[in-house]
Formats: C-alpha cells, structure tokens, sequence
C-alpha cells in the first residue's frame, strides 16, 4: 500500500475514531442529562402539589374541610395545567390504596414493588422508565414516585408519569445534529489528512529524488533542514553523509591521480636509466664502444643500476613510513653529535660541489627521536641542500626552545620561488630537473619521506626560501617519551 494511502488512513482514520467517540459519548451524557432532568422535573410537580395543598387549605378552609380533600383538588388542578404535556398523576395511600384517578383504571404494572415501598416509606424519592404507561399503554414512560408525609407519619406515595418520548425526540434531534456535524467533519478530515499526508509524501519522495542523485554519482545536493521533526533529522543526517561521501569521492579521485601519476613518474624516472643501461649494453655487445671507453661505460652502468635501486628503495621506504608499517623506537640522545658525525660523512660529497659545512652548535643539545630516523631526515635535508648549493655555505644549527628541540639547516644555493616552496613535498617534484643525472641522482622522493618522517615523529618542518639568496629549514622535535615499539621493517 502506498505511504499516501496509510497516512490517509492514519490520519483520517484517528480523526473519525475521535469524532466517533465524543459523538457517542457526548449522545448518553446528554441523554442522561435530559433524563435527569426530566426526573427532577417531575419530582418538582410532586412538591407543587404540597405547596398548592397548603394554599387550598388557607384559602378555603370551610371549602376543603379535610387535608385529603385539598390534596386530591391539588393533584387534579395541577394535572390539568399539565395535561398538554401529558403528565399524569396517581396516589396510593399509605395502606396501598389508589385514591387517585378515582375514576380510573391503572393497570397492575404500575403498582409500586414491596421493595420500592419499603424505599419510600423511608422517605427516599424513586424514578425508572418502564415501557407501558400507567394505563398498560405500549410506550416507553417516565416514573417519579415521591412519598408524603402527614405531621411526620407515611401519607402515601405521589406517582408522576410523562411519556419518554419527549426525552427521546430531544435526543434523537441532538444525535441528527451530531451526524450532519460528523459528516462535516469526516470531509473536512479527508482533506485535512489528505493535506498533512501528502506533504510528508512529498518530503520522502524529496529523499528519493536525492538518493538516486547520491546513486548516480552526484554528491552536490542537499535536502532542506528545518529543524523542527525527525525527517529534517533525517535530511541533517543524509546532508552529512553527502558531504562524507563527496569528500570521499574527492579523496578517491585525488589517490587515483595520485596512482596514475606514481606510474607516469616511475616510469619515467626508470626509462631514463634503463635506457643508458641497454644503451651501453648493445654498445658493449656490438663492440660499438672503444676499448678505453668501456670501464667509463660500466661505471656509467653501475651509477644508473645504483639510481635504479635507490629509486625503488625509497618509493619503498615512501610507502612504508606513509601508511604506518614501520615503527618508532624514541629515545634521547645527543643530537649535536650525530649531526657532527653526519657532517662527517657528507663532507666529501661537499668539497665535490664546492661546498662547505658548518656546525654552528658545540654543547650538547638532547633530542627525543627515533636515532635512524633522525639521521635520514637530516641526511635527505643536508644532500638536497648540496645538490642546489655550488660553492657556497650549508650551516647546520640546533637549540633548544620550549618542550622541544629545533634543528635548523640554511644554504646559500639557488633558492625557491612561492611557488616552489607549495610543491616541494609532493612525490617525484624536482625544483631543478636537470639535476637528475647527478651522481646523487636526486628522485624527487627525499622531501616526502622527510615530511612523513616528522609527522611520525609528531613534530614540525618548515621551509624558508629566496630565489638566489639560498633555502632554510626548520624540524622540530617535540620533548616528549613515545612508547618504544621494536621496529619490524627497515629499508
């Protein structure tokens, strides 16, 4: 069943339900109201009558010489007045006598039970609905007996009588008048349920328009959120998950390219040496190269085999630190040392470019690292600082500063623009290209790992840079005991 029919039958259902129950409820409160009414309308006769008894009496006492004579005139001139309303009157002594009508017949069934006499004598008021009249009539009739007392002795039982159809049309008209409203109201409800219903439709078919949008690829839409009931919960919730899956979607495409342009970069910085590689090996195998060429040929080969294997160590190394498969084993050590034994092993690679090294700090500064690791940053940092640097200057400094250690590396090289500066952490960027055939053969890889060497680390890297004028770096490690873990791969 479709959803706009449920909630029609929803709604309208519990709207008419609703009606249903006050029509009928409110149908006997008011038939029982108009009994009661009636009732105690009758009950007020039978005082009337003791009220007119007693004016009767005063009015005319050498008229009406005994009470029973005024109380018979009383019920007759009353019944009178009353007769267009069809109230009648019977009086049953105390004895059980009927002494009024006198010149009637009543039938049996209006004979008072043991049990209401005994009531009434007591001086308890009685009233039912019996469905003969006090003549053996078949018609629903209205009963109130009252008991009279004479100087505080049982008179006799006062017995009042009135159709109960009038009570009857009274509430046949009222439940007329509740149906016609009903009807009314059942239209009036159809439409209302059929207003509230189609707009929750609407909002849901909303939803469905959207997720297949979501289905198609298309992440850019949005649902109106009001922030009133559980469906603009919903649209809050299927707003979110579009941003989600958008941002997801912008993440797998950015990898993809990311992927794409891994294999166009690898593939491109292994042709090269793979083609001076087979270069030489036909020259060598087709005697192409002069005898006292060939040792400069294989030393050529091995530079190129030795790039070769550098290039997947490091997308190795890359790959491993960038999804977290290698561990950190901190702990603190004297950082001016290693760099003054690192500056040490790299100052022949110096002197070949006309370089010179210098450590601008002498007292020991501790660091919190993880010692390999430590050595590669600075390593990466250091010989990328030599590659664009020709005799020139590369000062190494370290200090302290508040809860961690910083390591400063500056150079009087060639400099970067802005530009440069944004791009030098992305894999395979190269500042300068041309220095690709250097005998360090620069990869474009050493800048990435070292980011993701202090992000490991938890610390800082920032690059200070002027075409011309030479290139700073800055890592910070941050003072602070990182669980040890063993390391269970290393390049």
């Amino acid at each position: 069943m479709k959803y706009l029919y449920q909630q029609l039958l929803a709604f309208g259902g519990l709207i008419l339900l609703i009606l249903l129950t006050l029509g009928v409820t409110f149908t006997q409160f008011t038939r029982h109201s108009m009994e009661e009414s009636n009732y105690n309308q009758l009950i007020g006769y039978t005082r009337s009558i003791q009220e007119t008894t007693s004016r009767l009496l005063e009015d005319n006492p050498y008229y009406y010489r005994t009470q029973d004579e005024a109380f018979l005139a009383a019920i007759a001139l009353t019944e009178s007045m009353l007769e267009p309303q069809n109230v009648k009157f019977v009086f049953i002594s105390s004895d059980q006598i009927i002494q009024y009508p006198s010149n009637t017949k009543v039938a049996e069934q209006t004979l008072i039970t043991k049990s209401q006499w005994e009531s009434l004598s007591k001086g308890e008021e009685q009233k039912m609905t019996r469905s003969k009249d006090i003549l053996g009539n078949e018609r629903s009739t209205s009963y109130a007996m009252a008991p009279f007392f004479l100087k505080k002795q049982f008179y006799g039982v006062l017995i009042v009588t009135q159709p109960a159809g009038n009570v009857s049309d009274s509430v046949a008209s009222v439940t007329s008048d509740l149906f016609k409203g009903f009807i009314v109201a059942s239209v009036v409800a159809i439409f209302v349920s059929y207003f509230f219903a189609t707009r929750q439709v609407k909002r849901i078919n909303r939803m469905r328009s959207a997720t297949k949008k979501i289905a198609s690829g298309d992440f850019d839409v949005t649902i109106p959120d009001n922030g009133k009931d559980e469906f603009d919960d919903l649209a809050a919730d299927f707003n979110s998950m579009a941003i989600s899956l958008s941002e997801s979607q912008e993440e797998i495409e950015r990898q993809e390219e990311r992927r794409r342009q891994f294999m166009a970069d690898a593939a491109h910085e292994m042709r090269t040496p793979l083609t001076t590689i087979n270069g030489l090996l036909e020259g060598l195998q087709y005697n192409a190269i002069p005898e006292d060429q060939r040792s400069k040929a294989i030393s050529l080969m091995q530079n190129e085999t030795a790039r070769l294997i550098r290039l997947v160590n490091e997308n190795l190394d890359y790959e491993k630190i960038r999804t977290n498969q290698i561990s950190m084993v901190v702990k603190k050590f004297d950082a001016t040392k290693a760099l003054r034994g690192l500056l040490t092993q790299l100052e022949a690679k110096a002197k070949a470019s006309g370089d010179q090294l210098i450590l601008n700090t002498d007292e020991s500064i501790d660091v919190y690292a993880d010692y390999d690791r430590f050595i590669q940053i600075m390593v990466n940092i250091i010989q990328n600082a030599i590659q664009f640097t020709t005799d020139g200057t590369i000062a190494i400094g370290v200090h302290k500063e508040e809860k961690k250690t910083v390591v400063q590396i500056s150079d009087t090289g060639i400099g970067m623009s802005e530009d440069q500066i944004k791009n030098i952490w992305d894999r395979y960027y190269k500042v300068d290209p041309s220095r690709k055939n250097t005998k360090y053969g620069e990869s474009g890889l050493g800048l990435s790992i070292v980011q993701e060497l202090v992000r490991l680390h938890k610390g800082s890297i920032q690059v200070e840079s002027e075409l011309e004028k030479g290139t700073t770096f800055t890592v910070s490690f941050p003072d602070e005991e990182v669980e040890a873990q063993k390391e269970t791969e290393r390049p």
